[in-house]
């Protein structure tokens, strides 16, 4: 379902969100149940790829087994897949930014320089965006699933865990500035974050407003071609069977 939404303004990392429904992410066996009782899920009823390579980044603290489900989903509709390469998504942004692009770099040649789709998870869908307006002409489309892709707008218990991994960055390396992480930094990756969206990528932000852990508002982007609603939860974005046929839409436009 496509819905037009006004835009938030960016918010900076450290502004919390109010009411967000964290119980529904109990709900995440029965979203598993439900999309291996689908049909989408065996490849009916949804278009099919071509070849094409699709990278799947994971969410804070993820890992890119997380993605694994989705992984072999588009791999039996006729994508290539691959992993994210990023291993545990709990280091400095730039230094996980640089790991992905290698990925990219690698699908890219893998399948004779066609551009490659991306799809991020929460913090993954940051990633995949930002390395979409780094490198345009790499990337053919850019799908983000409950990614606050409008500024850090979150339940307390992600900036709980976020402010863990950036005390851990800090521990190994003491020299990196204190916003590290945040969406203050000044790095390569932090300036990113607010460039113009290159023309040349197909963009998708789904959003849900079951949505246990993000700010469902700071997911869109307010284009009304763009911003896809579903039910899932945050967690269950990852298995939600609604989730997978609005991905093979998208995939297949793009």
């Amino acid at each position: 379902m496509i819905t037009t939404h006004k835009t938030p303004k960016f918010k900076p990392h450290g502004q919390f969100s109010r009411g967000t429904p964290i119980e529904n992410e109990i709900l995440l066996p029965l979203e598993f149940l439900l999309l291996n009782l689908s049909p989408v899920y065996y490849g009916f009823g949804i278009p099919h790829g071509d070849g094409s390579a699709v990278v799947l980044i994971p969410g804070l603290i993820g890992l890119d087994e997380s993605m694994l489900l989705m992984y072999w989903w588009l791999k039996r509709i006729g994508y290539r897949p691959y992993l994210s390469g990023v291993g545990l998504m709990a280091d400095c942004p730039q230094v996980l930014s640089k790991k992905l692009q290698l990925t990219i770099d690698k699908a890219f040649a893998e399948t004779g320089r066609r551009r490659v789709h991306l799809i991020g998870h929460s913090l993954g869908g940051i990633f995949a965006r930002i390395a979409a307006v780094r490198r345009p002409k790499q990337i053919a489309s850019v799908i983000s699933l409950g990614s606050p892709i409008r500024g850090m707008v979150a339940h307390e218990l992600v900036f709980t865990i976020a402010d863990w991994i950036r005390s851990l960055i800090h521990s190994r390396n003491p020299d990196l500035p204190e916003t590290c992480g945040t969406t203050h930094c000044m790095c390569a990756f932090g300036r990113s974050l607010t460039r113009k969206w290159p023309r040349l990528v197909r963009q998708t932000a789904m959003f849900s407003r079951n949505d246990g852990l993000v700010d469902w508002h700071h997911c869109i982007t307010g284009q009304e071609d763009t911003d896809i609603e579903v039910q899932a939860t945050h967690l269950g974005m990852l298995v939600d069977a609604g989730v997978y046929w609005q991905i093979a839409q998208r995939l297949a436009r793009a």
